[in-house]
């Protein structure tokens, strides 16, 4: 039987929510502690949720919350050079669904409010001290609190991974620079199509709307890492300015960005992803999503696999009698798998950045990413396949990597 009762967990974005219902359906009371004032409504851009996370979504009763007002993706293609070449599906799979950040954001919010997961706002974590029989977190405010375990689900900043280990390495910057926004502007593509394309100065996606208007993402090549707070001083239209330079001569690029209101402008800042990081837990604090895996948003699978190490914690913790058993049999889980995602999704991303000699490769690079891109089993297959299978018992020498129960 689990000695582990309570749970701290640090972060209320994505991943931190799904673990407190996780760990609630696995008898343990969970906690969440957001270091911001107040809800995040409304922040972020859009994201793609996996068949792999739908699933993992579904295991906590999150599914169909999380899919609300979301666009499955039915068709994607691959553009580069005035080639365009569809990207084929794997066979009895959903289709990925695009959301807004803020919108799966309030919906796991008011599910595990639903369920009776507290949420306590404008709790920043400055420090936390391990016991042999719990941890004690401290916050900037001057409270604190104890439990069981401390879940670091704080994101890629993570403060909890510097806790566990002062040694931790930070993000490493992707060389460039997110951006969102909407256009005025409607492309010949039907609804529920993704265009991934590689202009001639830099990569963009972009999807239709229902409204009839057309969505985009953009990631421009620049040197130097820019801070969130420090790319929104910037105004939005010398951005778009920016970006109007590096698209404009791109169709339909630059359609698009000489449609989009500069008050429809969103801006990421920095893309960051994690190296390896060598130490994933201590005694009694544990990491879980971006806090220990941000694979670039190459891999569109950043969201999917934190929700499926929130759900996988939980299950460790439910069947294993202490914290160090469980959080081991955890990470030997998933690491493995995170690790390969994150391997596939950095190749990806010296397309999207290249360098000199990149560039002068950039055809070959192409044919080879399209080869490997249209066997969708061998690029994608054990990716979104996967499934946990909450119900099935965790063993302390458990290892399932790709073959998961029932993948």
């Amino acid at each position: 039987m689990s000695s582990t009762r309570t749970a701290l967990v640090i972060g209320g974005g994505i991943a931190g929510p799904v673990a407190a219902l996780a760990l609630r359906n696995a008898g343990v009371e969970a906690t969440v502690y957001e270091a911001h004032p107040s809800t995040a409504d409304g922040v972020g851009g859009s994201l793609a949720i996996a068949p792999n996370g739908q699933a993992a979504l579904e295991v906590v009763g999150a599914r169909d919350a999380a899919e609300a007002g979301s666009i499955p993706l039915h068709r994607s293609a691959l553009s580069f050079g005035g080639r365009e070449v569809e990207l084929p599906h794997l066979a009895g799979l959903p289709p990925m669904r695009l959301v807004q950040r803020g919108d799966l954001y309030r919906a796991l919010h008011d599910l595990a409010a639903s369920r009776g997961v507290r949420t306590e706002y404008g709790k920043r974590l400055v420090a936390a001290e391990e016991r042999a029989d719990g941890v004690t977190a401290r916050f900037a405010d001057g409270t604190s609190a104890g439990a069981d375990v401390l879940v670091g689900a704080d994101g890629v900043h993570s403060v909890v991974r510097k806790l566990i280990d002062p040694d931790a390495p930070d993000p490493g910057y992707t060389g460039v620079l997110g951006f969102e926004g909407v256009a005025d502007h409607r492309v010949r593509r039907e609804s529920g199509s993704l265009t991934f394309t590689f202009g001639k100065r830099a990569y963009y996606l972009y999807w239709p709307r229902p409204d009839g208007r057309t969505g985009w993402g953009a990631n421009l090549p620049q040197e130097r890492p820019m801070p969130l707070a420090e790319a929104r001083e910037v105004p939005p239209e010398e951005w778009l300015r920016l970006l109007r330079e590096a698209y404009g001569d791109d169709d339909p690029g630059g359609d698009l960005m000489r449609s989009t209101p500069a008050d429809l402008l969103q801006v990421s800042g920095s893309l960051h992803i994690l190296p390896h990081v060598p130490r994933w837990h201590s005694r009694r604090m544990v990491l879980v999503g971006d806090a220990v895996h941000a694979p670039s948003n190459s891999s569109g699978q950043g969201a999917s696999l934190a929700v499926e190490s929130a759900v996988e914690l939980a299950r460790c913790l439910r069947d294993l009698p202490d914290p160090r058993s469980a959080f081991d049999a955890y990470e030997r889980s998933r690491r493995p798998r995170v690790e390969k995602v994150a391997a596939r999704a950095a190749k990806t991303n010296t397309l999207k950045a290249p360098g000199p000699v990149a560039r002068v490769l950039m055809p070959f690079l192409m044919r080879l990413l399209l080869r490997t891109a249209l066997d969708p089993e061998k690029a994608f297959g054990a990716e979104q396949r996967y499934r946990i299978d909450w119900d099935a018992s965790v063993r302390a020498a458990e290892t399932d990597v790709e073959a998961a129960p029932g993948a």
